[in-house]
Parts: structure tokens; C-alpha cells; sequence
């Protein structure tokens, strides 16, 4: 770069021609006030910027999610990958699908492949069924690992989770407030461990709060998918329910679903809630009151867990329970007189 142009982006930036040049060369000794105004004044006078220093990387990191069509898994999949490259990692993106390759085939993919560790979404360590060995034996070859929404104790891995139970009290307590009495819960399998605890949660909070202690009748077990929650809900319906708690959003979309094929009103005749706060949720029609789980802190808790664990920390088998948070929106309204 000759001195004619360093002069332009020095008087532009209302700095030294010898600070252009050190922010020019990545040397040191700049203030980031400074560094940033020479950088505005490149953009601005159509210079290139300088090439960052290449980090070195770090190794790779195997991440395994549940297929992407809920907005969620995406969600975290994307804050745990940033995190990750903030500590110069590469991540390896496995996703599960219907007939695609099982979590045990992609654990062996990424072994065989020299990861490092390897991040579990709402896995087979959710199931409450699934043997536990899988994660010792991984534990066992000295390849850290973290899982997020499940947890296996006898493993000794560690877990980050959201409140489900806490999640299910929120619901109802916000559903009982509006006045609604018959509230449903549409949620996952009976396998799985997130799902058990929404069960339990959505109990204690009936039993608590409407001194409801038989509620069998109002919990529906189902698929995490639009038409498990729309199936879930009409069953709810059919008994009355003027509420329905959704063990997630997309879920939610399809009790609304339910709710409008009979000709009800959403929140008017019957209101819905969901559970994730997935991107998009806020523009659905009606917009969606939902419990958010707290992805970017827990995603970046994971990282941090697993690369203490990478470097050498005792891996513990903790839970780390994440708060969640009530979202009003427009789905939820008073109960029907």
C-alpha cells in the first residue's frame, strides 16, 4: 500500500499514518477505538481489510442432533457451533434422520475420525431405555462428552438441561390465572426423560394450583411433530380441555391446528401453549405463548464443560438445570364463560 493511500485512510480515520500501519500489519499497540476507526476508513475508501491472523484450529468436535425440521435443534446446533469456532474448533454436524445413519453409527464415524469430544442433543441419552454403556465405553477412551436435555447419571457425564418441570408449572400457572381449569398436556413419548418431567411438573402444578389430583384424563402422550400435538389436541378437546400445554412449539402449531378444524377460536374458545421459543414462533397466526429455553447460555455452558473436559478436567456426571422463561403472546387468552 503506497504512502499517498496510507495518508488518505489516516486523515480519514483522524489518525497517524504509523497507526494505519501497525492495524495494517496486525501488530500490536493500537487501541481498539483506533483500530476500529482505520478499519471504518478501509470500508469506507473501498480498500480491502486486512487479512485476519489464522487461528490455529483446534481439532474437531462431533455434534450430534435429532433431524432438523424443529426449529430448535437448528437453534442449538448453530450457538454450540459458534461457540466452538470462538475457541478455534471445527465442528462435524451429525444429523439423525428417519433411515438415516443411528447416534452409535455417527459415534463411530467421528472416532474413527479423531474427534475430540462430542456434544449429545436430545439423544438416546434422553431415553430413559436406552443403556447407558454407549457413553462409558466413549468415556472410557478418554473422548470427553456433554449432553444437553437428557442425562445418564451412571456414566459420570455431565448434562445441561432445561426445567421441564419448572417449564409445565409455568403453563399451567399462567393458563390458571386466565381462568381455565381444564388444561391438557400434549407430550412426548413416555420414554423420554424431558417428557416424563413435564408430566410431573404439569401434576404438581394442577394438584397446587386448582387442587386437581386426578389428572390422567388430561395428559396426552404423543410425537414431538405438528400432527402429534394436533391428534393430542383433538383428544383433549373431545374431553373438554378450554387450555392446552404443548411440549413444544411445533406441537402447539398443531393443537391450534385441531382447535380451528372444529371452528374454535385461538385464544377466544380454547388457548394454546408451546415450549422452545423456536425462531418464527412470534409470527405465527396468532403469535405463540411459549416457555423459551435458554439455548445460547446452555449451548455455551456445553462448550464450556466439554472443552475444561478436553483439556484435561474430571469429567463429573452433574446436571446443570437451565431456567426457562414464560413468553405471552397472543395464543392465550381468558377461559371461555
Amino acid at each position: 500500500m503506497g504512502s499517498a493511500r496510507l495518508s488518505d485512510i489516516a486523515v480519514h480515520a483522524g489518525v497517524s499514518e504509523a497507526t494505519v500501519s501497525r492495524v495494517l500489519n496486525g501488530k500490536p499497540g493500537v487501541s481498539a477505538a483506533k483500530r476500529q476507526a482505520v478499519l471504518g476508513a478501509l470500508d469506507v475508501l473501498g480498500y480491502q481489510r486486512p487479512a485476519r491472523p489464522a487461528q490455529r484450529p483446534q481439532g474437531l468436535v462431533g455434534l450430534i442432533t435429532p433431524e432438523l425440521d424443529n426449529p430448535i435443534f437448528p437453534a442449538f446446533a448453530q450457538a454450540i457451533e459458534r461457540s466452538l469456532a470462538q475457541h478455534g474448533h471445527t465442528t462435524i454436524l451429525c444429523t439423525q434422520v428417519p433411515g438415516g445413519a443411528s447416534e452409535d453409527e455417527f459415534v463411530d464415524q467421528l472416532v474413527e475420525r479423531g474427534a475430540q469430544g462430542i456434544v449429545f442433543v436430545s439423544g438416546l441419552h434422553s431415553d430413559v431405555g436406552a443403556s447407558a454403556e454407549r457413553y462409558a465405553r466413549l468415556l472410557g477412551k478418554g473422548i470427553p462428552i456433554v449432553m444437553i436435555n437428557g442425562h445418564k447419571p451412571e456414566t459420570g457425564a455431565p448434562a445441561l438441561s432445561t426445567d421441564d418441570r419448572l417449564a409445565a408449572r409455568l403453563a399451567v400457572s399462567h393458563l390458571a390465572d386466565l381462568g381455565h381449569r381444564q388444561i391438557g398436556l400434549a407430550v412426548g413419548q413416555r420414554r423420554y426423560l424431558p417428557a416424563l418431567r413435564k408430566v410431573e411438573g404439569f401434576r404438581t402444578a394442577m394438584a397446587d394450583l386448582l387442587g386437581l389430583t386426578s389428572v390422567e384424563e388430561l395428559i396426552e402422550h404423543t410425537l414431538f411433530s405438528v400432527e402429534g400435538g394436533q391428534a393430542a389436541a383433538a383428544a383433549l378437546l373431545d374431553r373438554g380441555c378450554t387450555a392446552v400445554v404443548c411440549g413444544s412449539d411445533l406441537m402447539a402449531l398443531g393443537a391450534i391446528r385441531a382447535a380451528r378444524s372444529r371452528g374454535l377460536r385461538v385464544p377466544a374458545d380454547v388457548s394454546v401453549t408451546g415450549y422452545d421459543d423456536s425462531p418464527l414462533v412470534a409470527f405465527t397466526d396468532p403469535p405463540l405463548t411459549t416457555v423459551r429455553q435458554p439455548v445460547t447460555a446452555m449451548a455455551m455452558a456445553a462448550v464450556d464443560t466439554l472443552l475444561e473436559a478436553m483439556h484435561g478436567g474430571a469429567s463429573r456426571g452433574i446436571e446443570l438445570v437451565f431456567r426457562p422463561e414464560l413468553i405471552v403472546r397472543g395464543s392465550t387468552g381468558a377461559a371461555p364463560r
